[in-house]
């Protein structure tokens, strides 16, 4: 039978949990907050894991300095291949690619937690501030380096290894939207070093892209590539330029 009615629900709660995944970004570089957003998050917690909001909050904390090191990584990372980047203070404050970054690093860990529904709205809050679709059951590795951001989705049972770049409109993605392969990878896994450039599409929980490869702009890819390879359009078609 198709439900036709709709629950009854607050609402509201999106605008508490926006206010506490800003309030945690910034605490996360500055550590004298985490006290105010303690009570925050308790009650947040209650509302989709009641009696576990004070044990997920102490862990969740227990787990800050190593997300911290992380975070410090893509930062470096970002600042080391990107030639616009002029110093960490820039990317710090102005590289949507690493917002999403510490967005996707502390809802990974409460997922990791076992917190259900706020995980995927913080995800969701960094999403709409970036461009950028981060699931937070995704796991990616250190030294992270998104460019441009914009238009990004990486799903969630993907795997990114160590030292990826990728560049904006790139999607790992399901090859099959089945509900009943919701138990199941669905998206595909990056090995270390992998850069894949702007717009291009990989598929599939079957598919493996191996260590130092590169993936050209625009691909398509539904198969696994192997290590140290090199994958790209061949190009026919010239381009004409007529004057008016």
């Amino acid at each position: 039978m198709v439900r036709t009615k709709l629950i009854s629900i607050n609402l509201q709660i999106k605008e508490e949990v926006d206010a506490f995944s800003k309030g945690m970004f910034y605490a996360l570089f500055d550590p004298s907050r985490l006290e105010e957003l303690k009570d925050m998050f308790v009650q947040l917690a209650a509302v989709f894991s009641p009696k576990r909001g004070i044990e997920i909050w102490n862990l969740f904390q227990s787990r800050l300095e190593s997300i911290q090191e992380l975070v410090a990584l893509d930062a470096v990372s970002i600042e080391a291949n990107d030639p616009a980047a002029r110093s960490l203070e820039e990317v710090y404050l102005a590289y949507p690619g690493f917002q999403a970054t510490v967005y996707y690093r502390l809802s990974h860990e409460l997922w990791k937690l076992g917190l259900p529904i706020l995980p995927r709205m913080i995800s969701e809050y960094a999403h709409g501030l970036t461009g950028v679709d981060i699931h937070p059951g995704a796991k990616i590795g250190r030294s992270f380096f998104i460019d441009h951001a914009t238009g990004i989705v990486i799903g969630e049972t993907a795997e990114i290894g160590n030292e990826v770049k990728i560049y904006q409109g790139v999607t790992l993605g399901s090859l099959q939207v089945k509900k009943s392969m919701s138990s199941q990878k669905r998206h595909p896994s990056i090995g270390d070093r992998v850069t894949i450039y702007a717009n291009a599409t990989i598929l599939g929980g079957e598919t493996i892209v191996g260590n130092n490869t590169i993936i050209g702009a625009n691909v398509w890819i539904t198969q696994s590539i192997p290590s140290d390879a090199k994958v790209y359009h061949e190009h026919t078609a010239k381009v004409v330029v007529k004057k008016n």
